[in-house]
């Protein structure tokens, strides 16, 4: 989901002064290195920046940790249902960041006591997932997926493995069966409604998504098992069909497309980086703090959209009206330099903010089981195939065109063919 370019809009959107200036989100120069972009507002703007959205929509992306910190702790002010938006009247029906923003009766617009009863079902239904036995379950994927090219001596390990392997455990997690047509549609359409690229629609592939998990949630009531989908339904909170539908969307779209991404940028700097180099076929260590890294510096989920001003209020030293967009910009406030050089980069330091903060963020323990599927991903390819290098020179590597995620388009490498 691409803008027309980085360079500041010629007028502001018609009744936005506060938006002279605003810069669009997208444009290839800065997909590559987005980094670069959030250096420039932070620069120009300060902690808050005025950006425009597709379609010149104006909002507003925080770039400052504590902003973000301080936005995502105070739902008071800053709240999750999108109906408050003030932009409404200008939205086009076919408007791209629709499946984003569009209100659903998700856990993802909740707020309040209705907000801690589903986000209390989904936690309580993932914390019944066994770490040890999805760990087995994801090396048992990890080396079915690299046996089918580790005679080749050559893979695409996005398409072949990143983005396969947390696909497939996440559904079999939730009592999809493994396999099969129907299950490798619906992980596709999870990453079209999650980052289109050109001529998919986004809209259209998010509603098949919808349709599918209904036709899950109806199997599960015929035939419940030991999964994620039946606990809810028979958790005692007694949520509706429709809303187990639209809460298991949140729950596989937040687990597998930024988890392919966080295994393949990890891939990336262990391979490309020479402080991991030394150690990438032994180091578990190095595997960790890997991983860690890339939550601080190249986190999969760069901006997330959003938060929708209840009132108006001051940030950063910017007026924000009531119903005004603000876009959490994760990856702008894990760099920002109010926090560094202080802070530390390490297997422990935890307090990123890839994962969010707040009543909103990624209910526990979900961040856990992304890191089982990470770290097994990651150890177990580089235990397959210890000489594992990059096929193309580092700098040839190229992002998916997205402001929101931040992936490869492709992990091409090479190593020595193991005889099955």
């Amino acid at each position: 989901m691409t803008g027309t370019g980085p360079s500041s809009a010629d007028t502001p959107p018609p009744g936005c002064p506060a938006h002279q200036g605003a810069v669009r989100l997208g444009g290839l120069e800065y997909q590559q290195t987005p980094s670069q972009l959030y250096r420039t507002l932070r620069r120009e703007h300060g902690p808050i920046a005025p950006v425009l959205l597709d379609g010149d929509i104006p909002a507003w992306l925080v770039l400052g940790y504590a902003e973000v910190s301080y936005v995502t702790s105070h739902d008071e002010l800053f709240a999750r249902d999108s109906r408050r938006w003030n932009q409404w009247p200008h939205i086009p029906e076919d408007w791209p960041l629709l499946p984003f923003v569009g209100y659903q009766p998700s856990v993802l617009f909740t707020e309040g006591e209705e907000h801690q009863r589903r986000a209390g079902v989904i936690t309580e239904a993932l914390e019944a997932v066994d770490q040890f036995e999805l760990a087995r379950d994801c090396q048992a994927i990890a080396d079915e997926l690299i046996s089918s090219f580790a005679g080749s001596g050559r893979a695409e390990l996005m398409s072949a493995y990143a983005h396969t392997l947390p696909a497939r455990a996440v559904v079999q997690v939730c009592g999809m069966p493994l396999g099969g047509e129907d299950t490798h549609r619906l992980v596709d359409d999870l990453r079209i409604s999650l980052d289109a690229a050109e001529g998919e629609d986004p809209i259209a592939a998010y509603g098949r998504v919808g349709s599918r998990l209904t036709q899950l949630v109806k199997e599960k009531r015929e035939r419940p098992g030991p999964d994620v989908t039946t606990r809810m339904l028979q958790h005692p909170a007694g949520l509706t069909d429709e809303e187990i539908v639209q809460d298991l969307i949140s729950v596989i779209a937040a687990a597998q497309q930024p988890t392919a991404n966080w295994i393949c940028n990890t891939l990336r700097l262990l391979l490309t980086d020479e402080r991991f180099a030394l150690n990438v076929s032994g180091g578990r260590l190095s595997v960790g703090e890997a991983l860690n890294e890339v939550l601080w510096l190249d986190t999969p989920t760069q901006n997330f959209i959003g938060r929708w001003a209840v009132r108006d209020t001051q940030l950063g030293g910017r007026r924000i009206e009531a119903g005004d967009c603000l876009v959490l910009g994760l990856a702008a406030a894990n760099t920002d330099p109010q926090i560094w050089p202080e802070a530390h980069v390490g297997a422990e330091n935890a307090a990123h903010l890839s994962f969010s903060n707040g009543e909103h963020r990624c209910p526990y323990p979900a961040p856990l089981l992304a890191d089982v599927m990470a770290r097994t991903a990651v150890e177990t390819l580089l235990e397959r195939l210890p000489d594992l290098v990059l096929a193309v020179e580092p700098e040839e590597l190229t992002w998916r065109p997205s402001i929101w995620m931040r992936g490869l388009t492709a992990l091409p490498v090479e190593f020595t063919p193991v005889v099955q």
